[in-house]
């Protein structure tokens, strides 16, 4: 995905919020985010976990005019491309072009039950993601589509409104070879999510991916993938959680005693899916990061808020 011939992608930094007891919540935290100097603010999309995903994104874009706006990431399950589209075409509209958006798999089950909807095998819904994120492609380019496939029909079907931005980013994020090659192919960002299998609850997964030497691995599938002389895409990580710290290792060994028992110390403090450490070594880590695995975009919780942001300063577009 990268080359040592290539420069670098500029460092950016979003934010992902998924809940907000109210309006004057959500908007409190959207200027804290502005003010921050994040790039861009981000919600997810789970069922029963927080706000929904598009709709806060609409109030942000009245609330700052700077930051751009995204989803990290959409469950293809829950959204027809067609319909996601026009909801997309629509924000990007209203926004003065600052979308940015995330689709996903989907994953967790329990979601998928609670409402009474089919959760498929992984290969059945990796296969529609495709065909979702080909469909969603050509809408958002403008293209009066006709697509014949095994999971979306559509028949001259043209996306009004129209997006403002003459391509409207699109990032496929999530684990495993085949939704990072459906990035590669078709999306302009690669999401890496660090995730292993499934664990019992439906919910949670396998951490044991985070270390440095799986990272290697994943990131060097993608970019065994990449065309020659191909565009570079953005390698978008979504950091699992923020200590800035001056006790680096007695924390890191406190989460993987108590979080995360399937990694060292050495591992949570190596990863790109958790930062801690100080502000300098933070920074001097993503620079290294940057250089081994090619990673540019990085998306943090909201513990980040109030931590991060000497990171942000030092670190966003260079």
């Amino acid at each position: 995905m990268t080359d040592a011939a290539a420069a670098p992608r500029p460092f950016r930094f979003s934010l992902q919020a998924v809940q907000a007891e109210s309006r004057q919540a959500w908007v409190e935290l959207v200027r804290r985010v502005d003010d921050g100097g994040f790039d861009m603010i981000v919600t997810a999309d789970h069922l029963g976990d927080g706000l929904s995903p598009l709709v806060p994104l609409a109030v942000a874009a009245g609330v700052s005019d700077r930051l751009r706006l995204g989803v990290m990431v959409l469950n293809n399950d829950f959204h027809h491309p067609a319909l996601l589209a026009r909801s997309a075409a629509t924000l990007d509209l209203l926004s003065d072009g600052r979308l940015e958006l995330g689709l996903g798999a989907g994953h967790a089950e329990p979601e998928y039950t609670r409402a009474g909807l089919t959760f498929d095998t992984p290969g059945t819904r990796v296969e529609r993601l495709e065909e979702a994120v080909i469909v969603l492609r050509r809408l958002l380019d403008r293209e009066t589509v006709t697509y014949s496939g095994k999971y979306y029909q559509l028949t001259e079907h043209l996306c009004d409104p129209m997006p403002m931005q003459a391509r409207v980013p699109l990032l496929v994020g999530g684990a495993g070879r085949r939704v990072h090659r459906i990035a590669v192919r078709h999306a302009d960002a690669v999401g890496f999510t660090g995730a292993g299998r499934t664990l019992d609850d439906g919910q949670h997964h396998d951490t044991s991916r985070y270390r440095a030497e799986c990272v290697d691995d994943d990131v060097a599938a993608v970019r065994a993938l990449v065309t020659p002389g191909a565009p570079l895409a953005e390698l978008q990580v979504l950091v699992q959680g923020v200590a800035v710290t001056d006790d680096a290792l007695g924390v890191a060994q406190r989460i993987s005693q108590k979080r995360l028992p399937a990694l060292t110390a050495t591992d949570v403090l190596s990863t790109p899916y958790l930062m801690v450490g100080s502000t300098s070594t933070l920074i001097d880590r993503l620079i290294e990061q940057r250089q081994r695995w090619g990673f540019s975009h990085y998306t943090v919780r909201q513990d980040a808020l109030g931590q991060l942001e000497p990171v942000i300063a030092a670190l966003a577009g260079t």
